[in-house]
């Protein structure tokens, strides 16, 4: 039988940027993910250039090399430009369609899940039908479907995953507010005449929100590689734009000789998932009251503690 512990007042009262100073590995995330975002932001304004100019004199230039200045420490492509600026711009379109993806099927499908939650009965039975019926289509073969039929621009692509993750939210969010719409201060303010968007708005979504929040941080990772997969497979981005999975899928034509071009977009997409996985890790911790103290014991002893339980 497992103990429950609890957490000293010091350990209440601790900041967040405390708790998360405590962690090596959630602070390294946090610094890769500011990293990344400063550039998607300053880099097109800086590097967009750079990203786009031919040099036919630098064709193929292998990393780690600073013969031709900074911009080529990372090597060059098959046209002589530089990989590192068309990292950093590509950054910026890669970005632009996983954020939005992920805000637009997070807040559709968090108010949905609330109010179908909430009011169960028939509203709920049709929301998990229909999230059923999203779920059937895997969502990487629903979006090679619609690009397919239709153009495959940046638009339709954030449309299509926000469309295919909405039910992620739907799902986790019924099931939270299904939960909280019998608790006593819920039922206290349905009591006093509080409106049920009223009660959703002020007690439900508080508390379901650290749960979307974890959930949505995990999902901002599959919609990134679902981006890559789609403009590896020739149907997500198209040129002249750049993203890190059209790099991939432009580098393996030349894999055995000019390696550089398909693995440095690859490093970066793989250290930006597990960048935002191990972030939310840490925040699914850091967001719910009850496991927060973990986070003030040191990694080894938040380990042994676990197992124990």
């Amino acid at each position: 039988m497992t103990s429950l512990v609890e957490a000293p007042p010091a350990a209440r009262r601790i900041t967040w940027w405390r708790l998360l100073a405590r962690d090596r590995f959630a602070c390294l995330a946090v610094v890769i993910l500011v990293i990344v975002a400063v550039g998607a932001i300053v880099g097109p304004i800086l590097l967009g250039d750079l990203a786009v100019k031919q040099n036919l004199r630098a064709v193929n230039r292998p990393p780690f090399s600073l013969d031709d200045g900074f911009a080529f420490v990372l090597g060059s492509d098959s046209l002589g430009r530089s990989l590192l600026a068309r990292l950093i711009v590509a950054s910026r379109t890669t970005l632009s369609v996983a954020i939005p993806a992920v805000v637009i099927s997070l807040v559709v499908g968090s108010v949905w899940g609330m109010w179908a939650g909430y009011h169960r009965g028939w509203r709920e039975n049709v929301s998990m039908r229909v999230a059923d019926v999203i779920l059937s289509f895997p969502s990487l073969l629903l979006a090679v479907v619609v690009l397919y039929v239709f153009s495959p621009s940046a638009g339709n692509i954030v449309l299509v995953l926000a469309i295919a993750r909405i039910p992620v939210y739907l799902r986790a969010a019924r099931a939270e507010s299904a939960e909280l719409q019998s608790r006593l201060f819920v039922d206290a303010a349905r009591t006093f005449g509080t409106k049920s968007w009223a009660i959703i708005g002020r007690h439900v979504a508080p508390t379901v929100l650290p749960t979307l929040f974890t959930v949505a941080t995990l999902d901002f990772c599959f919609v990134m590689l679902t981006e890559s997969s789609l403009s590896f497979l020739g149907i997500g981005i198209q040129p002249p734009d750049m993203s890190w999975g059209l790099m991939v899928a432009q580098g393996r034509q030349v894999l055995q000789s000019a390696w550089w071009i398909a693995v440095f977009p690859g490093v970066a997409i793989v250290v930006t998932t597990v960048s935002a996985t191990v972030l939310a890790s840490w925040a699914r911790l850091a967001m719910d009251p009850g496991q927060r103290w973990r986070l003030t014991l040191p990694r080894s002893r938040r380990n042994n503690k676990e197992v124990r339980a």
